[in-house]
C-alpha cells in the first residue's frame, strides 16, 4: 500500500520517509486524521472503543504535556491522543513485544519518534516510569472480562486484549495513581454493563470520577460502553469530593440509528477526530 487513502480519501501531503509498508500478515490502516497504523490481519485490532477513549481524556485534559498509555497493545489510543494533542510527549507500557513492535513501526510511519516512547513491560510493575515525571493525562483501555468468561481468541496476541491475563480495570487505576502528576487526569473505557466495576477501580485507587459518557452501539440495542474520567482525590480542593452530582454523566452518544445511519453525536466525534465528513 503505497498510498495512505481511505475509502477514497486520500491523506494531505507526503509520505512519511522511510520506506515503511505492510509486511505478509499486516494491514496498514486509517487511524485518526492523517495518521495510520500497522496491525494483524488475523491478531488484536483497534476499535471504535480505543478511538473513544483518546478523544474523551483528550476533551477532559486537552493541553496535556506529558501522556501515558497503559496496557497500549499496538498503540492505538496513545497514537489518537499524539494525534490531537501534537505538543504532547507519549510514553507507552506494552507486556507483548510482538504489539510494542508494530507501535513503533506505526510510530516511525507517523512521525512520532522524536515524541513518543514505548516501554515494554507490565504496567502493574510498582516501579513503571520510576525516575519519570508525572503525567497529565493518563489512558487505559483495560480488557473487559475475566480469563475463563469469554472464548479466547485464535491469535495469542488478542486474548489479552479481551481477557485480564496481566491485570483488571483495577490495576489500570493503582497504576494511574502512582504516575499522574498534580490534578491530572486518567481516562478509561469500559463497557455499559460493568459500570460498577469502574467505579469500584476508581474508589479503591483514591481516584474521584468527575466525568462519565455512556456510548449506545446503536438505537435501541443494550450494548455499549462508558467513558470515565477523573482525578487524585488528594489533588483536588477539601470536600470536592463531596460535591452532589459527581461524576457529572453527558447524555448518551448513539452510534448507529435503529435504521443503521451514523447518528449525529458519533459524527461530531468523528470530525474532532480527523474524520472527513461523511465517513
Amino acid at each position: 500500500m503505497s498510498e495512505a487513502s481511505y475509502k477514497g480519501w486520500t491523506r494531505p501531503g507526503p509520505l512519511p520517509p522511510g520506506g515503511l509498508d505492510a509486511e505478509p500478515g499486516e494491514t496498514l490502516d486509517h487511524l485518526c486524521g492523517h495518521f495510520r497504523i500497522f496491525q494483524y490481519a488475523k491478531g488484536h485490532r483497534f476499535s471504535t472503543d480505543d478511538l473513544l477513549a483518546a478523544w474523551f481524556g483528550t476533551t477532559w485534559c486537552p493541553r496535556p504535556r506529558r501522556i501515558a498509555d497503559l496496557g497500549s497493545g499496538i498503540g492505538s489510543v496513545g497514537m489518537a491522543a499524539a494525534w490531537r494533542c501534537p505538543g504532547a510527549e507519549l510514553h507507552t507500557v506494552e507486556a507483548q513485544a510482538i504489539s510494542a513492535r508494530l507501535a513503533r513501526k506505526s510510530a516511525a510511519y507517523n512521525g512520532l519518534l522524536d515524541r513518543y516512547r514505548i516501554h515494554e513491560g507490565d504496567l502493574r510493575d510498582p516501579g513503571l516510569f520510576e525516575g519519570e515525571a508525572g503525567f497529565d493525562l493518563v489512558l487505559g483501555s483495560p480488557p473487559y472480562w475475566p480469563v475463563g468468561s469469554r472464548v479466547e481468541a485464535s491469535h495469542p496476541q488478542a486474548v489479552p486484549a479481551r481477557l485480564e491475563v496481566r491485570g483488571h480495570i483495577g490495576d489500570y487505576a493503582l497504576a494511574a495513581a502512582r504516575i499522574l502528576a498534580p490534578g491530572g487526569v486518567f481516562a478509561c473505557v469500559f463497557p455499559l454493563d460493568q459500570v460498577a466495576r469502574a467505579e469500584t477501580a476508581y474508589r479503591e485507587a483514591d481516584l474521584l470520577l468527575l466525568h462519565r459518557q455512556d456510548v449506545v452501539f446503536k438505537e435501541g440495542e443494550p450494548y455499549g460502553i462508558a467513558l470515565f474520567a477523573g482525578s487524585r482525590r488528594a489533588d483536588l480542593p477539601p470536600g470536592f469530593g463531596d460535591a452532589a452530582g459527581l461524576p457529572a454523566v453527558a447524555a448518551p452518544i448513539t452510534v448507529r440509528r435503529r435504521d443503521g445511519q451514523v447518528d449525529p453525536g458519533i459524527a461530531l466525534v468523528r470530525l474532532v477526530m480527523g474524520f472527513p465528513p461523511g465517513l
